[in-house]
């Protein structure tokens, strides 16, 4: 992994105890080159398997699969492809902050206002949806997973989510993946998961990740909800 935004933040979570293993998956564009669904899911699924089978050589007591923005995405996915293959046991809590899981970025307008209107309403507040809606086409060229939950968890059942490990989704309140996240939460708890849904309020898209010179507090409290939740499992 070599994002340098990722490794300072890695270097932040390790530096409050907690073990970081990174993951520097494949996506639809990058260094890596153009590797769409389920490239990512399957990379970041065979890290969760790694560090499962090094639980005692890390000092591992509990695994936590952390993501934010398209990496939100991942860790909810790779929960639910952890349910669908009968391996549960490979990890005990997921925190997703800011996911992009919807997939709904080139939904009407209507259907938009209806079910998802953040993504009206924070539309140009730092991301926009035209370009979700070019990362969305990427992630998944032909459409094919439009309604997959392992590609755009927000499509998850009832049924996909009963029995999963306790959730913290992380929304912020001018981001356009604002609702999907919220909605997803809503979903956890309705099939019984242990879940905490928290919105940072009067930021957008990943600020508390991103701006961490201008939003020193809300980058501290982020980093500090992780491990939190990490020691309280």
């Amino acid at each position: 992994m070599d994002n340098p935004l990722h490794l300072r933040w890695a270097d932040q979570l390790a530096a409050t105890g907690l073990i970081v293993v990174g993951v520097d998956f494949r996506n639809g564009a990058g260094k890596l080159g153009p590797h769409p669904f389920p490239a990512g899911l399957n990379d970041t699924f065979s890290a969760l398997q790694w560090t499962d089978a090094h639980r005692d050589n890390l000092g591992l007591s509990k695994i936590i699969v952390v993501g934010d923005s398209g990496g939100g995405n991942l860790a909810l996915a790779t929960a639910l492809k952890a349910k669908q293959d009968g391996l549960l046991t490979l990890l005990d809590g997921v925190y997703a902050l800011a996911p992009h899981i919807s997939g709904a970025y080139d939904w009407s307008v209507e259907d938009q206002a209806r079910e998802l209107p953040s993504l009206l309403e924070n539309d140009q507040y730092f991301t926009s949806l035209a370009t979700s809606q070019v990362l969305a086409r990427l992630y998944d060229p032909d459409c094919a997973n439009r309604r997959n939950p392992l590609a755009w968890p927000y499509h998850a059942t009832e049924a996909d989510l009963i029995g999963l490990p306790p959730h913290v989704i992380s929304t912020n309140e001018l981001d356009s993946v604002r609702d999907e996240g919220l909605a997803y939460a809503r979903k956890l708890t309705h099939a019984g998961v242990s879940v905490i849904s928290r919105t940072v309020n009067g930021i957008t898209h990943d600020g508390d990740v991103i701006f961490e010179a201008a939003l020193p507090e809300l980058h501290h409290d982020a980093i500090r909800g992780i491990y939190d939740f990490a020691s309280n499992l």
